[in-house]
Parts: structure tokens; sequence; C-alpha cells
């Protein structure tokens, strides 16, 4: 398995429209083994220890990329391979009001996935205490520390059955942030 091979067997699944993400949770190819490739924790991309220079090329395995308990693979029609992924795939590295208003926050990714913040995309305390937000199927982008800090300055202090907790609302929805000790 090569990723000359994984990109040709995808050349006429991937229209490089966000909206239009390859059908990869209809695909159930056989295993075909694990390859070298790994994404960090930071959300940068790595091949035979090799980082990826060309975004296009990031964008289009991350198109494909498929979550089965906690494995991840990327999958064609025809074939399926293991990665390695340090945290989870996904980085939200920016914010802002859709409509401050009506408190509609949209996010983004490091790879320009963009979505609101609501039911459908909720922000999840992980047990390890990061936080994270579902960008699509059940894969999960870690929230930078920037985002963070910036929403802790528009959360508001509620008191609730877990004690006063930091909470951020979005599209009709409530987020904790984590309780205040």
């Amino acid at each position: 398995m090569s990723l000359e091979n994984i990109s040709s067997q995808l050349s006429g699944h991937v229209n490089g429209s966000k909206k239009n993400l390859p059908p990869v949770e209809d695909w159930h190819p056989d295993f075909c083994g694990d390859i070298d490739m790994e994404i960090k924790a930071d959300g940068s991309w790595f091949y035979n220890g090799s980082i990826f220079k060309r975004l296009s090329l990031v964008k289009l395995f991350a198109s494909v990329l498929k979550k089965e308990n906690d494995k991840y693979y990327l999958v064609t029609p025809v074939e399926k391979v293991g990665i390695k992924v340090e945290d989870v795939p996904f980085v939200l590295t920016n914010w802002h009001w859709q409509d401050e208003k009506k408190n509609i926050i949209t996010v983004s990714t490091n790879l320009d996935d963009e979505f609101i913040l609501n039911k459908e995309h909720p922000l999840i305390i992980a047990n390890n205490g990061g936080l994270y937000v579902t960008v699509r199927r059940n894969l999960l982008a870690k929230v930078h520390r920037n985002v963070y800090y910036q929403w802790v300055d528009i959360a508001k202090e509620v008191t609730t059955e877990n004690g006063t907790e930091l909470v951020l609302h979005s599209a009709g929805e409530q987020f904790s942030l984590g309780v205040l000790e």
C-alpha cells in the first residue's frame, strides 16, 4: 500500500468540497495492514518520519479518515490501512461569532473544516481534562489553548449540580469549559 495508490483510488471520490466528503462510513474493504503514517498531537501529519508539506494532500487523506473503536484508518473503496494518531486528528484553531446576539459560534480546524458549535458538533471535556469538539463522524479536534483562553474570557459562571462551571453558549446549547475550584 502506497500513498500514490491511496491517492489514485480516491481520485473519483473526492471533489474538494468540505460538504461532499467521501462516504467512508459506507466503505468496508478488507484491512490491508498498517502504514507508517502518524498524526501528531499538534495536528501535523508524518509519513515515514517526514512531515507532509502539501496541505492539499493532508486534506485528501483527512477526508477518508475513519475511527473504529480506538484505532484510526485511511479507507478507500478497496483498501483500509491503519495509521497512528497521538491524540486526535484535528486541532480547533479558530472561532468567531457567526451571530453574537443569537450566541452562534463558528469554529474551524487546522485543516479548514468549519462548522457551528452545536448539538451535532458539541464541546466535550475528556477524562484527561482536555477540551475537544466533534468535527465529523466520530472524529475529534482538540481545542487549541489560544481558543480556550478566548472562550474563558466570554464564558459565564453558572452554578450547576457539579459546582460553579464556566459555561459557553452556542446555537441554543450550553457547553462547560470546566468546574471552577
